[in-house]
């Protein structure tokens, strides 16, 4: 099955619904994409949560080696892999029961759409988390 981009309402009702993010690739060094979109986003309301194995704590929050280590609910995984690392990162998605895998922009990879898929998950590649949310909830997510 080929994976298709869901639409833009459903990308609207996805952040509007998500409260946690768990950000893999996250760098500790604030010059690079991975940390200027989740700072924005952590300004924006939502919980990131940092997966670094290398460092401890990133934009204030405990920074965890792996999905599986999060010890609280997931609603994004939001991937800054390069596209061979993320099947097992989709199965790790799937493990811990996050409602959506989101490969940032330039990150395709269709065997870890269809790990993410297969296990009831939404699918959004090649998007950028920030973007998306800043033209679809400019005045921000409402609160709940």
């Amino acid at each position: 099955m080929a994976y298709t981009h869901p639409s833009r309402e459903q990308i609207k009702e996805i952040l509007e619904a998500s409260h946690t993010i768990a950000v893999v690739g996250l760098s500790d060094k604030p010059d690079r994409v991975s940390y200027m979109v989740s700072e924005a986003m952590q300004n924006k309301g939502y919980r990131i949560i940092p997966v670094n194995p290398s460092a401890d704590r990133i934009l204030g929050e405990k920074s965890y080696a792996s999905l599986a280590d999060i010890p609280e609910p997931v609603d994004i995984v939001n991937v800054f892999r390069r596209p061979e690392h993320t099947p097992p990162i989709a199965e790790e998605a799937a493990a811990i029961g996050a409602k959506v895998l989101w490969l940032q922009l330039g990150i395709v990879n269709e065997e870890a759409a269809s790990i993410a898929s297969a296990a009831g998950l939404e699918v959004i590649m090649d998007r950028c988390i920030k973007v998306e949310d800043s033209i679809l909830l400019p005045e921000g997510r409402p609160r709940t």
